[in-house]
């Protein structure tokens, strides 16, 4: 008896724990998930970070380190670069849609959404999911402040 006392007291702790642990963002999210460096260090020196950290909704077509590996040589340390901040923001933010869109939403179809850079993506969800010239690898990343889904290529504006 005791011991399914006690036993029912630790589950409702854990359950208590895990009922209030903070959800993450999608910044917290990408920096937890360890494949996504390259994309933080980007978002932090595009001065993003505090705006994917906010209330959103947002959806981000987050491109992998190795994604980023893809671009030519020097690509990515130029676009470090304080001088090119604005058009390090504008490819970021080619890879963000306001709003959260799940992969359900768009399943079997082809759209056209307007990025928060202006500018509009390709998805086509017909046969698995590309975005532009990226394939969507893993969907469905849900954070606090919106979706995450990852894409094997960067996805650069016109």
């Amino acid at each position: 008896m005791i011991r399914s006392v006690t036993t029912g007291i630790a589950l409702a702790a854990a359950l208590f724990v895990a009922g209030t642990a903070q959800a993450k963002n999608i910044v917290e999210t990408a920096v937890g998930a360890g494949t996504f460096n390259t994309l933080v260090t980007a978002i932090k020196a595009a001065g993003l970070a505090e705006t994917l950290s906010s209330p959103g909704p947002f959806t981000v077509f987050a491109p992998t380190d190795a994604a980023f590996a893809k671009l030519p040589k020097g690509t990515v340390e130029d676009l470090l670069k304080p001088e090119n901040k604005a058009k390090l923001a504008s490819i970021l933010t080619y890879h963000v849609v306001s709003g959260k869109v799940m992969a359900a939403d768009i399943a079997g179809k082809k759209s056209e959404p307007k990025t928060v850079n202006g500018q509009n993506l390709m998805i086509n969800a017909t046969k698995g999911v590309m975005v532009n010239n990226a394939t969507v690898t893993t969907a469905d990343i849900v954070a606090d402040n919106g979706v995450v889904h990852v894409i094997d290529t960067v996805v650069m504006p016109k």
